[in-house]
């Protein structure tokens, strides 16, 4: 269940490994329904839509170790060594990725960060803007969405029927056209 309810909370919220495994008890906001990211790659904290389903995953699953401040505490309870918190593990968790991948039948090399473009390219997909996409992955410039996102075949057919209904929506008089 740890496994599972990370690679749910690492694909809906667009993290990166370690933004995910650090994770607290108090980045998470209910009432509003976003996650409070503060260690991120550029250092900069953001604020990402916390989807009803995680919310409930990571509910379910605190339940199980009831950690007073981590979400993914690692080892044995009480989770520390030292006196200091313990997370999660990332070698643990990037291990547990490959298996599901090979028990399902993906013969890619896949990686937890796969989840982070998978999640950009399945927002892209379904129409949002290379600019919320960018912003919802904390991404500074926008050239790194833009290669992060393939244009993918679905995209790309989406993409037609927009601008078909665009164009189609258009009132066009030619001047000179006596028939429709």
């Amino acid at each position: 269940m740890s496994y599972q309810t990370y690679f749910l909370v690492t694909y809906s919220l667009g993290l990166r490994l370690s933004e995910a495994l650090n994770l607290t008890v108090s980045d998470i906001d209910s009432h509003l329904m976003r996650v409070h990211l503060r260690f991120t790659k550029s250092k900069k904290d953001r604020f990402v839509p916390l989807p009803q389903v995680t919310f409930l995953a990571l509910r379910r699953y605190w339940k199980t170790h009831r950690h007073p401040t981590l979400l993914f505490p690692g080892g044995k309870p009480p989770f520390e060594r030292n006196g200091q918190p313990m997370i999660m593990d990332k070698g643990g968790v990037q291990k547990a990725i490959k298996l599901v991948a090979k028990q399902v039948g993906i013969s890619k090399n896949v990686h937890i960060h796969t989840l982070r473009h998978s999640i950009a390219t399945h927002m892209l997909e379904r129409g949002l803007s290379l600019r919320s996409i960018q912003l919802f992955l904390g991404h500074a410039n926008p050239d790194t969405t833009a290669k992060y996102t393939r244009m993918t075949q679905e995209t790309a057919q989406n993409s037609a029927l927009m601008l078909n209904d665009l164009v189609d929506s258009l009132s066009i008089h030619w001047q000179g056209d006596t028939h429709d």
